[in-house]
């Protein structure tokens, strides 16, 4: 039996795991106003002291193995946003830390794991099986489940540090932008795993939708993002990937490979509760993290001073509070 990629298997009888299909509609809360804002070594073999010495840039640290390949900082403000939006992303799911029917799992993989929050959640749930979690920031905590370890390593790198068909579980999160081609990224997940194994990948699409007309082409969110994905591809990593997951893993040769969307408001505009929930976390998130996310794209492709991008966002953070504008991201899972 070959690999199998998993994107979202959902539990059947009393799951509190809330999918949203692309008909679904999110009803906006009648009573929300504009902002209401009270409501809310140099190589992975060999770790050297020189991959600690980050570098910092426009007051944000980044990565210093394979600098500038990864545009996002791995500071302290940015490690508590991956914090909250692993928190998010777990209530999105239902709880659930991830969807592949694992049964004993012995090797699991957690490709990018930023501030190996999710690793330590899987040693939880799976005491007796071997979790690695890799990055290029050597950001993790020290003090882990003695089944947890955590490496430096790059997994554009043709070859990984494993041997062939080791685990029987690969999880990638939130990659977008990350690499070249994610396409290459799921066959060699195919190559490094067991037979009958699963890959999973939780990627945001970075485009915005809106089922109502209430977003217009004028809004700065709107435009902000427009600007990102045009840096992302003049760097030549895509941002937007998720929609595409599925086709990629089946022409790796996976089989059986599911999924499933789900819709993340970008702010508390919806009425329903479960879904005003996730946009209180949503709108956090992006607040917390948007001048991470402008930075390193408008200085080194558009060229932008510091100054300057600091007054560009100054309208952006303010329209992402509009509750007027029915916006939200889709997840595929």
């Amino acid at each position: 039996m070959p690999p199998i990629a998993l994107d979202v298997r959902l539990a059947s009888g009393n799951s509190s795991v809330a999918t949203a299909s692309p008909g679904l509609l999110i009803e906006p809360d009648s009573q929300a106003s504009e902002t209401d804002s009270e409501d809310e070594a140099s190589s992975t073999r060999s770790v050297t002291s020189s991959i600690f010495n980050h570098i910092v840039e426009n007051g944000r640290r980044y990565h210093r193995y394979r600098e500038g390949s990864y545009v996002f900082p791995n500071d302290e403000i940015e490690l508590e946003r991956l914090d909250l939006q692993n928190e998010m992303l777990k209530f999105v799911f239902g709880g659930r830390v991830h969807f592949a029917p694992l049964r004993n799992p012995k090797k699991v993989l957690d490709i990018g794991t930023g501030t190996g929050i999710w690793p330590m959640e899987m040693s939880e749930l799976y005491p007796n099986c071997d979790i690695t979690g890799t990055d290029l920031s050597p950001i993790q905590p020290e003090l882990v489940p003695d089944n947890v370890h955590f490496l430096v390593d790059d997994a554009s790198e043709e070859d990984w540090l494993y041997s062939r068909n080791t685990f029987d579980y690969i999880h990638t999160r939130m990659l977008l932008g990350a690499f070249e081609d994610f396409r290459e990224i799921i066959r060699k997940g195919f190559r490094y795993m067991k037979r009958g194994g699963y890959m999973e990948s939780q990627e945001l699409y970075s485009t915005l939708y809106c089922d109502d007309g209430t977003m217009p082409d004028s809004w700065p969110f709107q435009q902000w993002a427009q600007k990102i994905d045009d840096a992302s591809m003049s760097l030549g990593r895509p941002l937007r990937i998720a929609n595409k997951l599925k086709r990629w893993y089946e022409e790796a040769g996976f089989v059986d490979v599911q999924e499933h969307v789900f819709k993340l408001p970008v702010n508390p505009w919806p009425r329903e509760t479960h879904y005003k929930d996730i946009g209180r976390m949503c709108e956090l998130c992006w607040s917390d993290g948007i001048q991470g996310f402008t930075l390193a794209y408008f200085s080194r492709v558009l060229g932008w001073s510091k100054e300057e991008i600091e007054v560009y966002l100054v309208n952006v953070r303010k329209s992402l509070k509009d509750r007027r504008v029915h916006a939200y991201h889709k997840v595929y899972v």
